[in-house]
C-alpha cells in the first residue's frame, strides 16, 4: 500500500502529532507499505528529523507572519488542501490511504481530498468537529470514549478508540515486556516536557528542585532540539546536583524503565509513561491535555498538577516531598498505570490489522 500523512510540528504544535504518526508509519513499513509525509515548514518544524529516519518528506511553504500557526492553517484549509492535493498528483501512484493527524483540519478539508484517496484516516483526541473519514483513531481513555464521535463523522466510519489502540514504538513495547519491580523509593528523576515545551516547565521544575533539601541519585532532562529554551535548561543542569541534560535522545524508554518518578506534560507520552509502569506527576501545558489528565488523576494513574499557568515551585515541591515520604502511594501508581493499557493487545498492532483488513490483505 502506498500511505500519505499529512501532520505537523513547530515550536506552538509540538511534536507529539508528528512523533505518533512515525511511529505508525514505521509499524506500516514493515508490513510493506511506501510511506511519505505531507508537512508544513513550520518554525519548529520535524522535517529534519523525519528524513533521518529514512521517510520520504514533501513540505509544504512555510507560514509568513503568522502569530498562530493553528489558526493559520484553519483560516488557510483551502490552500492547505491545494498545497496537499498537488503532492498526491505528484506521487505518481494510487495513495490508498491518507492519515490525517492535525488539529486545524477538519470535514471540509477532508471532502477536497476524498477522490484522490483510497480512504481517510483521521487521528484525533478532541473530538470537536466534523469529519469525512473511513477511519478515525482516538488513543485516550475518556468516560465517555463511545459517545465522543457520536454525529462527527460517517455512520460508517470504523472507530478505534481508547488504550487498545495506543501508538506506541517498539523500544516501549519491548520494555512492557520485561517489567521493571520498582520499590517505592525516588532517587532517579526524569524530566521531559516534549520535543518544545512552549511554556518553559523544564525550568520551572528544575529550579523547584534546586531549591528542594534533598540530593537525588540521578536526574535527567530530556529536552528535543526544537526547544527554544534549551541552552537555559543546559545550564540549570550544570547547577543542580547529578543532573544530566540530554537532548533529541532516542532511547526514552531505557530512560523511563531507570527512572522511579517522571515529571511531564499530560501529552502522548502519557502512555508511554503507562506502558512502563513509571509513576508520573503531570502537568497540563495545552487545553487538549486537560481532561485526559483529569480522567487518569481520578484512577490514580498519575497525579495532576493542574495547568501550567497557574502551577507555583512549591505545588512541584510539596507533591515530590510526598511521594518521596510516601512509596505506598508512588507504588500504587505503579499499579494503576500498568493496568490502563492491554499489553497484549498492542503486541498484536491493531492500528495496522485494521488498515491491512481494509485491503483483505493477510493480517500477519
Amino acid at each position: 500500500m502506498n500511505i500519505v500523512f499529512r501532520t505537523d510540528a513547530s515550536i506552538q504544535i509540538g511534536t507529539g502529532h508528528v512523533m505518533r504518526c512515525l511511529t505508525l508509519a514505521k509499524q506500516l513499513q514493515r508490513h510493506g507499505a511506501e510511506v511519505t509525509f505531507i508537512c508544513r515548514n513550520l518554525v519548529g518544524n520535524s522535517i529534519a528529523y523525519l528524513q533521518s529516519q529514512n521517510v520520504e518528506v514533501l513540505s509544504l511553504p512555510r507560514v509568513e507572519d503568522s502569530i498562530n500557526d493553528l489558526e493559520w492553517i484553519a483560516d488557510s484549509w483551502q490552500q492547505d488542501a491545494k498545497g496537499t492535493a498537488s503532492f498526491l498528483k505528484q506521487l505518481g501512484c494510487k495513495v490508498d490511504v491518507l492519515v490525517v493527524d492535525h488539529y486545524s483540519l477538519d470535514k471540509k478539508w477532508e471532502e477536497e481530498l476524498d477522490n484522490l484517496v483510497g480512504s481517510i484516516f483521521v487521528i484525533d483526541d478532541l473530538a470537536n468537529r466534523h469529519h469525512t473519514c473511513d477511519f478515525l483513531l482516538d488513543q485516550n481513555y475518556y468516560n465517555n470514549m463511545r459517545e465522543r464521535y457520536v454525529g462527527l463523522v460517517p455512520d460508517e466510519c470504523v472507530l478505534l478508540l481508547g488504550p487498545d489502540y495506543v501508538l506506541l514504538r517498539d523500544e516501549f513495547i519491548e520494555a512492557a515486556n520485561r517489567p521493571r519491580i520498582r520499590s517505592g523509593k525516588v532517587e532517579n528523576l526524569l524530566i521531559f516536557f516534549g520535543g518544545t515545551d512552549p511554556t518553559g516547565e523544564t525550568i520551572k521544575v528544575l529550579e523547584a528542585i534546586k531549591e528542594l533539601d534533598q540530593q537525588f541519585k540521578n536526574i535527567d532532562v530530556v529536552v528535543g532540539a526544537s526547544n527554544p529554551n534549551k541552552e537555559q535548561v543546559e545550564e540549570l543542569c550544570e547547577i543542580v546536583p547529578n543532573t544530566q541534560f540530554l537532548c533529541q535522545v532516542n532511547n526514552m524508554a531505557e530512560l523511563m524503565m531507570k527512572a522511579d518518578l517522571a515529571i511531564g506534560a499530560g501529552g502522548a507520552t502519557t502512555w508511554e509513561r503507562c506502558l512502563v509502569g513509571l509513576p508520573t506527576l503531570a502537568i497540563v501545558v495545552a487545553e487538549n491535555q486537560l481532561e485526559l489528565t483529569e480522567v487518569l488523576a481520578a484512577r490514580k494513574v498519575l497525579i495532576n498538577l493542574g495547568t501550567s499557568c497557574r502551577l507555583l515551585k512549591e505545588d512541584i515541591k510539596k507533591e515530590i516531598i510526598e511521594l518521596m515520604t510516601n512509596p505506598s502511594k508512588l507504588l500504587l501508581l505503579n499499579k494503576r498505570s500498568q493496568e490502563i493499557i492491554n499489553t497484549k493487545v498492542i503486541n498484536n498492532y491493531p492500528v495496522i490489522l485494521k488498515i491491512k483488513e481494509n485491503y483483505n490483505e493477510p493480517s500477519a
